[in-house]
């Protein structure tokens, strides 16, 4: 076992330790689960909805559901899976509303908020560019965001899972309930419309 699988398998048992806990009435337990994935978990949401308002709240929104239905989780999927399922199907709702709809055709993608620093709240701070290439840099990740961002919804779903999550296929289906033939055509095709629209916006 390498090191790698071996710190999996240790967060998945400590996550087994503190569900278990929890189910058995320990509430304040979950307090442990929510510092150690709200980054991720807002991370997706972001990365889904282009805005930090709206990620905030789709982040929050999927802690209450699972702090809802923590008690019935029976460890048939690791908790991450069933956490980025609820994250992707709270986005994926908060989507399909209309007021997000509205909101999304009066506020173009280069205006939503950023952070003080004029980050994105995903961004991570590298002091080894220049200015120069930062700003190059920050460019690039626009343009490929707004390029994301076009996507049909599975398309873009897909491609936030596995390239900028970096989730392996088999955690994929369990999330999206696809069969692993699909995701990988699915992904495949995604792909190929992501660098279509990229050509579109250079």
């Amino acid at each position: 076992m390498n090191k790698k699988q071996a710190l999996t398998d240790r967060s998945v048992q400590d996550d087994k330790n503190l569900i278990l806990s929890f189910q058995s009435n320990d509430k304040n337990v979950f307090d442990q689960l929510v510092l150690k994935y709200q980054n991720m978990v807002f991370n997706v949401c972001y990365r889904f909805l282009s805005n930090y308002d709206d990620a905030n709240d789709c982040a929050q929104e999927t802690f209450v559901k699972v702090f809802r239905n923590l008690d019935k989780f029976k460890f048939e999927s690791a908790f991450s899976t069933w956490l980025y399922r609820i994250a992707v199907n709270t986005c994926k709702s908060r989507m399909a509303s209309l007021q997000y709809r509205i909101e999304k055709i009066s506020v173009p993608i280069d205006k939503q908020r950023e952070t003080q620093n004029g980050n994105f709240p995903f961004e991570i701070k590298d002091e080894t560019y220049s200015p120069e290439n930062l700003v190059e840099k920050k460019e690039v990740k626009l343009m490929v965001h707004k390029a994301i961002d076009s996507l049909p919804e599975k398309q873009r779903m897909l491609i936030i899972l596995r390239d900028l999550e970096c989730l392996p296929y088999d955690e994929i289906v369990k999330i999206t309930g696809f069969k692993l033939g699909t995701v990988k055509s699915k992904i495949a095709r995604a792909r190929q419309a992501l660098v279509q629209k990229i050509k579109e916006v250079i």
